[in-house]
């Protein structure tokens, strides 16, 4: 079972959540929080495999809550929620530390495959927010970005295109076809990057190639 804690201010949304989550088979609410706050203490309390996280709530807001989880927990999962794919946090989000973003509006089989892909540690990037990200860092100077391009010589061609590829949504079962490799080859090349970067998961990975600009607007 994959247990999921849900943190959102609005009580409709945590119920409509649980209800949803509850229904399926392999999926079990553990518990909820009204902030980032109290989150944290659950989290700490409940040990959940991934937790739904509302960006903007009062007291202690997503990302803060995000980034105190993360950092005290290695592989804690967070899915960040929002009510538009434009949210201007989303990025802060994914850089404190979140697996993947979702849309308050999905589906009940997009809100279960999403918890079930971010528990199974693979990023959660849709399309939308992928090309947000991508124009977020094609407008900012490049002196603001972090110097991540000297890191990108620790690796290897392949695992640098690799990289791209993940930071471009695909998983590694379509790197592989991609590259005509095993699927298993990936997941040896995924492990090195993270290793070699010092990165957490492919979320991070992701933002790692925007902000080294191995990622453009256009491809």
């Amino acid at each position: 079972m994959i247990r999921v804690l849900i943190v959102d201010d609005q009580m409709m949304v945590r119920e409509g959540f649980s209800v949803l989550l509850g229904a399926m088979p392999d999926i079990e609410v553990v518990g909820e929080a009204v902030n980032g706050r109290e989150a944290i203490a659950q989290v700490a309390a409940l040990r959940p495999d991934v937790v739904l996280m509302d960006i903007r709530m009062p007291e202690l807001n997503g990302i803060e809550a995000t980034r105190e989880i993360v950092a005290a927990d290695a592989d804690a999962k967070v899915l960040v929620l929002t009510t538009f794919d434009l949210d201007e946090y989303v990025y802060q989000a994914l850089r404190a530390g979140a697996s993947g973003f979702l849309l308050k509006d999905a589906s009940a089989r997009q809100l279960a495959d999403g918890v079930r892909v971010v528990a199974a540690g693979e990023a959660l990037l849709a399309p939308t927010v992928t090309k947000r990200l991508i124009t977020e860092f094609a407008k900012a100077p490049s002196a603001t970005r972090p110097p991540a391009m000297a890191q990108v010589g620790e690796l290897t061609e392949r695992e640098t295109e690799v990289l791209v590829l993940i930071a471009q949504g695909l998983s590694n079962a379509e790197i592989a076809d991609h590259l005509v490799v095993a699927e298993s080859t990936i997941k040896t090349h995924v492990s090195r990057i993270l290793v070699k970067l010092g990165l957490r998961d492919r979320t991070q990975a992701a933002v790692f190639a925007y902000e080294a600009g191995l990622v453009r607007v256009g491809g």
